[in-house]
């Protein structure tokens, strides 16, 4: 029999996110844990509820969380995984009507609970092991976790630490490594038999007792998981690859001799994130290992052509099990992997081993893609794909800056992810947890940690200003006033914070603590000059661009003083930065004001921040095109590379800029990644996937004209393309553009607004009011 987890998917899909809105303000129910273990330590636990029914309910709505994770069965069906990461102070529960599975006579709750102890994620918050669970209303308390619940350890699981000398700065956690044999089989179905299980102890009395977590209703829907196949055999040691092959085409059974010892390596294609579930039968005395990589590596430890496996090998973490010779047993690790190739290392002993069937459940936030781009030029297609999949891959329970190595919602990343999610999607409500999570991390001098949720405490000062350009992003997009509103005083502190630290001799920013991280194009872990000593003017222009926006959003909510107040500020700053470092002979601006070092970055803020007056924005954009002695860009910043091309009226050079992600797509990239080749480390990375964004608001031209994109604005750049067509959903609908060339070098444009939306088309000079429904002109670019 299949056990862990066997996933009814049917009943998954008919979950639907709770009806149920208002907040538990009373827990009668009790946090219990496992007795005689310490709860802080790794531990993965089974936890039984059997209860009886006179009748099947029309509803039975129950709040469950657990710490550090769950996933809650009802008569053997998986029906809820969580908690959502949260922190101590924000400890999420989700809320769900179990009713549909429930029926006349016994049932029984069952909940599979873990912790990684110190082996867990840096983005896992804990205070010890617990789980609880309570009923919404009189008629449903029957099923409170308490002492008529029982509790067993699963003593087949351990730990399988990941060392790091595999992979540097791998910190998503250990793996798994579970023997068959000590499983507790079927644990989670009706008539399993539980009379030995033991009695929790509530968590109030338990010997490791520590800070309770204030539990919150979960603010996001529940991850999608969808089954997928694992197929793609790429190498196959130890065993002949035509039979594997042959074996997988035809039933996808395959089997291992005894006394054997083989190895195959799948390659899927395209990097996912998901749940491999591996069913196998008899094998006793065996052992598989499965390794997932990005991508392999050759005998230099390079990467190279991610499609290319001829000399190379395969690094990474990996899970383990053991069978126990039975049938129908289901391997499925407890958190999701990441992986493009997945290597089986199997030894059998006296027992041949049948894989029955292999197959991933592909994981991520639900995120659907309601945009669309298309154009003449296929490439721009490719590049779409590959971006999205890489947003898409990034995007869990909160937004990850990778989903291999680090797992971890670090502000800079999210707030471009956020902006593709919207644009794309649609889907606000990462984008509005995300902004709340970082809030909850603020200290009381102002910072927000540089990532979020998170283990420790770490800063990058510059990240707490993005935060703001979130807040900023948010009000521009979403009609939301009292979302925008709770936020600006804890804004405020984080733009006294840098205030308090200007340098009273060149008016700049001084000397900032912490991390200065800016772009890993500086050499020094990513700082630039005068990002740890004082006067750098990418710092300090980052400030003048996050003031104007605060002076935006403090003018929206009506406090015109404060307004004034922050403007006045950006423009003092942005005085002092032309004034100690605008290099009048090389026409641009320094790094700092001993202007030995230049940089793309510090003149991209330069347009951005109106540092640079207006009319010679364009200039300063065609140098930073073409001098290469400036400092470049990494893929990160190649976002705000963008919005000063754009800013500066050169918008049509976009689609020049693109040659890196076309490279990146020739070296057999699916996702794209961190930095540019040599030096990946990572090959999937949000902040990379900027050409989703930049396809719609860029080429296509669609924009906000009015807070709460309340109006719109549509100002194509189609380059050297001919023919174009986007979509983008809007609050009120679906916004449509298209473009096509005409014999005399313009351009038939059609746009199509949803009701009750009016803007404006801009090109070149050009203004043409727009109103609801379809209209056609003719433009000029």
């Amino acid at each position: 029999m299949l056990f862990i987890f066997t996933l009814v998917y049917q009943a998954k899909a008919q979950m639907k996110d709770s009806k149920i809105t208002t907040p538990v303000t009373t827990w009668n129910a009790d946090w219990i844990g496992c007795p005689g273990v310490n709860l802080k330590e790794y531990g993965v636990y089974h936890l039984r509820k059997t209860f009886e029914l006179a009748a099947k309910p029309g509803t039975f709505v129950v709040h469950v969380s657990g710490d550090q994770r769950y996933r809650l069965f009802v008569n053997g069906t998986p029906v809820c995984f969580g908690p959502a990461r949260g922190d101590l102070r924000n400890w999420n529960y989700e809320t769900i009507d179990i009713a549909p599975w429930l029926k006349v006579g016994k049932n029984v709750l069952a909940a599979q609970l873990w912790h990684m102890g110190g082996g867990a994620p840096a983005a896992q918050v804990s205070a010890q092991t617990g789980f609880i669970l309570q009923g919404n209303g009189d008629n449903e308390q029957l099923v409170n976790t308490g002492s008529t619940w029982r509790i067993i350890k699963n003593e087949g699981y351990f730990a399988e630490p990941f060392p790091a000398s595999r992979l540097a700065s791998y910190i998503v956690g250990s793996c798994d490594s579970v023997i068959f044999k000590n499983y507790p089989l079927n644990w989670q179905n009706p008539d399993y038999d539980d009379k030995n299980w033991l009695t929790p102890v509530s968590e109030a009395k338990a010997r490791y007792y520590t800070e309770k977590r204030i539990l919150k209703p979960r603010a996001i829907p529940m991850m999608e998981e969808t089954p997928e196949p694992i197929t793609g055999i790429a190498r196959v040691q130890g065993m002949d690859q035509a039979t594997i092959v042959k074996a997988f085409d035809s039933n996808g059974t395959v089997y291992i001799p005894a006394n054997t010892t083989a190895t195959i390596l799948f390659d899927r294609e395209t990097l996912t994130t998901a749940y491999p579930e591996i069913t196998f039968s008899q094998g006793s005395d065996s052992k598989v290992k499965i390794t997932y990589a990005e991508s392999l590596f050759d005998s230099k430890g390079l990467k190279g052509n991610r499609n290319e496996i001829a000399g190379k090998s395969i690094k990474g973490y990996y899970d383990v099990f053991m069978p126990d010779g039975g049938t129908g047993r289901l391997f499925r690790p407890l958190w999701t992997r990441t992986f493009r190739y997945l290597q089986f290392d199997i030894t059998t002993g006296s027992q041949p081993l049948v894989l029955d069937r292999l197959q991933s459940v592909f994981t991520a936030y639900p995120f659907k893609e309601n945009a669309v781009f298309t154009s003449n030029d296929k490439s721009l297609t490719d590049i779409w794909t590959a971006s999205w999949r890489t947003a898409r891959l990034c995007a869990n329970e909160t937004y990850m800056d990778c989903p291999y190595y680090e797992q971890l919602q670090y502000v800079g990343d999210t707030r471009i992810q956020a902006l593709i999610s919207l644009y794309v999607s649609g889907d606000d409500r990462l984008m509005r947890n995300a902004i709340e999570q970082f809030h909850q991390s603020q200290i009381p001098d102002g910072l927000t940690m540089d990532a979020y949720p998170a283990g420790g405490g770490k800063f990058i000062p510059p990240f707490s200003l993005f935060w703001i350009s979130m807040l900023h992003d948010y009000s521009r997009y979403r009609d939301d006033y009292p979302f925008v509103d709770r936020y600006l005083v804890p804004m405020e502190a984080i733009l006294q914070w840098f205030q308090h630290r200007i340098d009273p001799r060149t008016g700049m920013l001084g000397q900032l603590p912490f991390w200065n991280f800016v772009d890993w194009s500086f050499t020094f872990k990513g700082i630039p000059p005068g990002g740890m000593d004082g006067n750098s003017a990418i710092l300090s222009l980052q400030y003048v661009y996050t003031l104007q926006q605060a002076a935006q959003l403090y003018a929206q909510a009506g406090q015109a003083q404060k307004a004034a107040q922050y403007s006045k500020l950006a423009l003092q700053i942005r005085q002092a930065v032309y004034r100690n470092c605008y290099d009048a002979g090389k026409k641009l601006l320094a790094d700092s004001p001993e202007k030995r070092s230049f940089s793309q970055h510090a003149n991209i803020w330069s347009i951005l921040t109106d540092c640079i007056p207006g009319k010679d924005q364009p200039a300063t954009m065609q140098q930073i095109i073409a001098d290469r002695s400036l400092i470049g860009t990494s893929l990160y910043y190649r976002f705000y590379y963008a919005r000063a091309l754009k800013k500066a009226g050169m918008g049509n050079l976009y689609i020049s800029t693109l040659q890196p992600w076309k490279d990146m797509l020739a070296q057999g990239f699916s996702t794209f990644p961190e930095t540019l080749e040599p030096n990946v480390r990572s090959d999937c990375h949000a902040w990379s996937a900027s050409p989703c964004y930049d396809f719609l608001s860029t080429i296509c031209g669609i924009d906000t004209d009015a807070p709460g994109f309340n109006k719109v604005l549509i100002a194509p750049n189609p380059g050297s393309l001919t023919d174009i067509s986007g979509t983008m959903p809007h609050p009120k609908g679906q916004i449509k553009v298209s473009y096509k060339k005409q014999p005399d070098g313009g351009y038939l444009a059609k746009v199509e607004l949803p009701p009750n939306l009016t803007g404006r088309f801009v090109a070149k000079g050009k203004v043409i009011a727009l109103k609801a429904g379809i209209q056609t002109f003719t433009f000029y670019k």
